[in-house]
């Protein structure tokens, strides 16, 4: 495809001006301001409504000194394109200014703007221009292959790498594997997974364990400040010391048994046991007379409770229906009274008959006996309606009157159980009274169980035996207190053993947690090792892939050369897709001129996978000094300070070589 006319008019500051390729190459010269950049902004702006940048939003309206825009301009964009097929098409675009003028108002007031499209000079709609446009180029592919910053500039790195394996070829993990013997066990390791799944498994576990490696020596020590001091004698000398021990203290036990509960002293405390038994059953026996008496009355109690409180509950409900009826009462009252006037108003109505003696169509005099015929059938008519009304106000009236006497009948029927249950409730309140002084009187009367002869009695020979069971036990006080201080003693002796022995346990736990943690340790870095062997081989795969797609894609292109994988500090390898040319980075160091040629180069390959070559403008192309190889029209922008207005060349393959 080929530029042959590009026309600007009130566009970003140019008033007007005409690009005339003749479908040839052209420099367009300029100095800085003078409008170079905006032809290419004109001829983006005219496809995609977006200039060289890819902005959306940019001012194409004229400035004035002020920087305000200059109102009702049209601002107008025209290009003359010579297809592929040979065919050419003009495409126009006129943006301006939308001005409406309301009902009193003398001026129009500024509403938004408008952009009218044509197509061959043929006014056509925005959907018709746009699919026109695409017909002729896709967007995205149309940038790549006419701007030549858009690839390095405006394209995230994963969308250029993955543009430069679409159109350079990728190479299949089979054959980068099948290329060095060392990946043979690859498949098998990373199995279903893809290589960058595989290498993520990996790092995740890889910093796992690495995480779990550097906590174990913090436990490890952890555990060895904890480890008590052994004692001087080993585990067996102190069992068998605590067996000692244990010995004596028994039978020290058993000789102050044998002194507490001699052969006297059992038999008068088995004795008392008895006694108390007994005493317990006389009180239980006592209380449960007592309270089998109360708990009748109380019985007795709830059930005439619960009859008050269904006496009360039925007055309260028939007091709700008697003041229900009482307000039905008012209101049929009320409706008797309406009826009543009616009737009389009905009663009193009297016939009345308006007559024409002259027939309103023929204008003769009406026969009197015609005249006397109407008049008797309206009467007949008048008497008929009237004695149905009042028939009918008598029939409602004698209905409302049942209703009322019946509910009047009700209620007479309600207040006298009403009566009668209130009389019932003032029986139950006052029985609630005198069953709870029975009860009062009863719980009053009961006494103490311990003034009944019998437990008075048990008391006095339980404190008789209490009395000689002290006195025989105070025979042997002296021996008691000996054998209870030597018993502490040995008490003392065992619980300090036994705190040497729980240290051994304590240490000998210890010393299998550091075992453990040890043993974990080396299986968790054996298994960091044959991950880290992992993570190498897919890094190796990595470096072998690199190798054979930097001669696969850099063998298509000039200029341009890629680096599609960067090594970390760690040894690992990491994506990208940097642009280089002679070893500098294109978004660093790299000069104008370098740039202009690596995106020339890069428009190039594009051209030939895409099978399509549109112009190429190439901005700042005074910074060019080497060749420049194009696949289609080159329209280079040069600023010259000698230039006020633009001024246009057209090239017979000055600086560019023709493939």
């Amino acid at each position: 495809m080929k530029l042959l006319t590009l026309k600007l008019r009130n566009f970003k500051g140019v008033k007007s001006f005409t690009l005339d390729t003749q479908g040839g190459d052209v420099a367009v010269f300029g100095k800085n301001g003078t409008g170079k950049t905006t032809l290419a902004d004109a001829f983006m702006w005219l496809l995609f409504d977006k200039d060289s940048c890819n902005r959306k939003q940019f001012d194409i309206k004229t400035l004035d000194a002020d920087n305000n825009p200059i109102h009702h301009l049209e601002h107008e964009v025209e290009a003359v394109l010579s297809l592929d097929s040979g065919k050419q098409i003009t495409l126009r675009k006129v943006f301006k200014e939308k001005w409406t003028k309301k009902r009193g108002q003398a001026h129009g007031e500024f509403t938004g703007h408008t952009t009218t499209y044509y197509i061959n000079d043929v006014p056509a709609k925005k959907t018709e221009y746009t699919a026109k446009v695409a017909e002729i180029a896709d967007e995205e592919v149309f940038r790549l292959l006419t701007d030549p910053t858009h690839f390095n500039v405006n394209l995230h790195w994963e969308k250029r790498r993955a543009l430069l394996l679409e159109v350079c070829g990728d190479i299949s993990d089979a054959d980068v594997i099948a290329s060095d013997g060392a990946l043979s066990k690859l498949p098998d390791l990373i199995g279903d997974r893809t290589l960058d799944e595989h290498k993520k498994v990996i790092t995740e576990k890889r910093k796992k364990i690495n995480d779990e490696l550097k906590l174990i020596p913090a436990r490890i020590d952890e555990v060895q400040r904890g480890l008590p001091e052994l004692p001087e004698d080993g585990q067996g000398a102190l069992d068998a010391q605590l067996a000692e021990l244990r010995e004596a203290r028994e039978a020290k036990a058993e000789e102050r048994a044998r002194l507490e509960n001699g052969g006297e002293i059992a038999e008068k405390q088995k004795r008392l046991a008895e006694i108390d038994a007994e005493l317990m059953e006389i009180e239980n026996e006592y209380w449960a007379v007592v309270y089998k008496d109360i708990d009748a009355q109380k019985a007795r109690l709830s059930e005439v409770y619960d009859q008050a409180r269904d006496l009360k509950g039925a007055i309260r409900e028939a007091n709700r229906e008697i003041n229900s009826n009482q307000e039905r009462i008012a209101h049929l009252s009320t409706k008797r009274e309406s009826l009543l006037d009616r009737w009389h108003q009905y009663n009193n109505l009297t016939f009345e008959h308006n007559e024409e003696s002259v027939c309103p169509t023929c204008g003769q005099d009406i026969p009197e006996a015609q005249l006397t015929e109407a008049r008797e059938k309206a009467l007949a008519e008048f008497n008929t309606a009237k004695a149905e009304k009042l028939q009918e106000i008598t029939a409602e009236g004698k209905a409302v009157k049942a209703e009322i006497d019946e509910l009047a009948a009700r209620n007479a029927e309600l207040t006298a159980k009403v009566a009668e249950a209130e009389q019932e409730f003032a029986k139950r309140e006052r029985l609630v009274g005198e069953i709870q002084n029975a009860i009062n009187l009863m719980q009053k009367a009961a006494g103490e169980y311990t003034t009944d002869p019998a437990y008075q009695a048990k008391m006095q020979e339980r404190d008789t035996l209490q009395a000689e069971i002290d006195k025989l036990k105070a025979g042997n006080t002296d021996a008691m207190e000996q054998i209870t201080a030597e018993i502490e003693t040995l008490d003392q002796e065992i619980t300090i053993l036994q705190g040497r022995l729980a240290q051994i346990a304590q240490h000998e736990r210890g010393q299998a947690r550091i075992k453990e943690l040890e043993a974990r340790e080396r299986e968790l870095a054996a298994e960091f090792e044959r991950l880290e062997g992992e993570l190498y081989l897919c890094d190796q795969f990595t470096r072998v892939k690199v190798a054979l797609l930097d001669e696969k894609i850099n063998s298509r292109f000039q200029h341009a050369r890629f680096k599609l994988f960067k090594e970390n500090i760690n040894g690992g390898i990491e994506s990208c897709c940097e642009t280089l040319y002679g070893g500098v980075p294109y978004g660093s160091n790299l000069n104008t001129g370098a740039k202009c040629l690596v995106g020339v180069d890069i428009i190039n390959t594009l051209a030939d996978y895409y099978g399509f070559a549109p112009p190429v403008f190439l901005d700042n192309a005074e910074s060019v000094t080497e060749p420049i190889e194009t696949r289609g029209q080159l329209i280079r922008l040069i600023a010259s300070t000698e230039d006020n207005v633009l001024r246009v060349e057209r090239e017979a393959n000055f600086m560019r070589e023709v493939i």
